[in-house]
């Protein structure tokens, strides 16, 4: 009899913390943490949103505050239920951002011409050494 009741006592807080992580922990993180991340983006003109300089701090302080609520309830830190709240904010706030953090759109003609010119002047300069060693090759025999 002693050693059942040893091993519901082992058994139990984890069951007991694994309920507290899937509801508590939910909203505590819905309510705390990311209610000061609101708080921070409306702040930020919603134009920089996709700039990661000017949201990278907000997005720490949240990324931390999901993690120390989660040590304080004694949960798993990452979880199913942080990628899904991070799923929720990126379809939010960051859903027009590339991957890189930046608009998507092209980049200046300034930048992008050399990009185009050159392989075309390379292509062309490779044929016409090609066929003017060729001409000189086939004199030669």
């Amino acid at each position: 009899a002693n050693s059942v009741s040893w091993s519901w006592q082992l058994e139990r807080p984890n069951s007991v913390s694994v309920m507290a992580c899937s509801g508590t922990y939910e909203y505590v993180i819905e309510e705390f943490c990311l209610g000061k991340f609101r708080l921070d983006m409306e702040e930020l003109d919603q134009h920089r949103w996709c700039s990661w300089e000017d949201t990278v701090e907000p997005y720490g302080e949240l990324t931390n505050c999901t993690y120390l609520i989660a040590l304080k309830m004694d949960c798993f830190w990452p979880n199913r239920l942080v990628d899904e709240f991070f799923i929720r904010i990126h379809k939010h706030y960051f859903h027009d951002c590339s991957l890189s953090g930046r608009l998507l759109r092209d980049p200046p003609n300034r930048i992008l011409g050399p990009f185009i010119v050159v392989p075309i002047l390379v292509t062309l300069l490779m044929t016409a050494l090609v066929v003017w060693r060729s001409k000189r090759s086939e004199g030669m025999v």
